[in-house]
């Protein structure tokens, strides 16, 4: 287990979805923000003392103002729900993205979280300018095969949840320890047993997993606009390697990242850590260097500033942020007045320059 230099300070709030139930959200770090779509087994008080997990969550705290929140039914979210679906899923991410006052973000999907990123992706692309799915897929376990002894299967690994799931006696649920973190030490091993546990019950841990088999975002796929990384552990036990593959393959200009790993989350001892790294630094964001001629743009101005900088002409900034060709161009008269240029083109020098998006590739 690696010793942490320090736990993050974390300000926890709760957000109440439209069917009435209480969400849990944190937000830690600094920069440009990026929202993780709550994945299965989250807890946000434990999350920073994980031994499984942690090493992420300070990394992207490092660099970003990052957002998280725990699922409906698990962590310190409401446990006892009437609702449990996908849909009510990607309403309580709209919950906590209305909460949190952005407009743009990215955001992160990991596993499960995965599919729900990309639905609100489809559903609010004005709002998302980066998508980074880890261990993800947009179809379920019962989606990806007819076979009759995967159905069974599939419902024997739910009723080993309702009866082994709240036992002190981790035996059951170290079967499912070790298809997430196979690699993963003895330490690891009891630190995960104990977190499936401690954050749900065994009640909702077989709801949850009834709707995971039964995801299907695959129609989806084409109709992803934001620039999106695929990263997927070629050892994956959990999640097949290839649902990643059909992710990158259907998701527009998506770059795929495979991961020399056998395992689900990739721990910091893995040898890949360190490429997960870079790809997802390379790919968010970061903190721009603000020129002062830029200090007195409104927020939708360095929205469009920001896409300009990007290479986007009037119709595609005009579809991504939802507005008229009309609007976009009176926008863009009202730069070049504060910015003081007369066209186009130094326009994007000067944003280019202050920090904003790199041409689109």
């Amino acid at each position: 287990m690696v010793t942490r230099p320090f736990t993050p300070r974390q300000h926890i709030r709760l957000c109440t979805a439209s069917d009435g139930v209480r969400i849990a959200s944190a937000t830690c770090g600094s920069g440009p923000p990026v929202i993780k779509v709550a994945n299965w087994l989250s807890h946000l008080d434990l999350d920073f003392t994980s031994p499984v997990w942690s090493h992420l969550m300070i990394e992207l705290c490092s660099r970003h103002t990052l957002i998280r929140y725990d699922q409906r039914g698990c962590g310190l979210s409401d446990r006892e729900v009437a609702d449990i679906s996908f849909d009510a899923w990607l309403r309580d991410l709209e919950t906590v993205v209305d909460a949190s006052g952005l407009e743009r973000f990215p955001l992160l999907g990991i596993s499960q979280g995965a599919s729900i990123a990309i639905a609100y992706a489809v559903a609010h692309p004005e709002r998302v300018t980066h998508l980074v799915l880890h261990g993800g897929y947009a179809r379920g376990r019962l989606k990806r095969s007819c076979d009759p002894a995967l159905r069974e299967e599939a419902e024997m690994l739910v009723k080993l949840a309702e009866l082994g799931w709240g036992q002190h006696n981790p035996a059951f649920r170290q079967f499912f320890t070790t298809q997430f973190i196979p690699g993963g030490t003895p330490a690891q091993h009891h630190w995960f047993n104990e977190l499936e546990r401690l954050t749900t019950t065994p009640g909702n841990a077989a709801r949850i997993m009834r709707v995971f088999n039964e995801i299907d975002v695959v129609e989806l796929l084409p109709r992803v606009q934001c620039p999106t990384l695929v990263l997927h552990a070629s050892g994956d036990a959990r999640v097949p390697f290839d649902e990643s593959r059909l992710l990158a393959g259907q998701i527009p200009g998506a770059r795929f990242v495979p991961l020399e790993s056998e395992n689900h989350l990739v721990l910091e001892t893995d040898a890949a850590w360190q490429r997960w790294r870079e790809e997802v630094h390379a790919f968010l964001p970061s903190a721009a260097v603000i020129d002062p001629a830029f200090s007195a743009l409104t927020p939708r101005e360095r929205d469009i500033v920001e896409l300009l900088a990007g290479g986007r002409d009037n119709a595609q900034i005009a579809a991504r942020l939802a507005l008229s060709e009309k609007t976009v161009r009176n926008h863009i008269t009202s730069i070049f007045a504060k910015l003081e240029v007369e066209s186009r083109a130094q326009a994007i020098v000067l944003a280019r320059r202050a920090g904003f998006d790199a041409p689109a590739a």
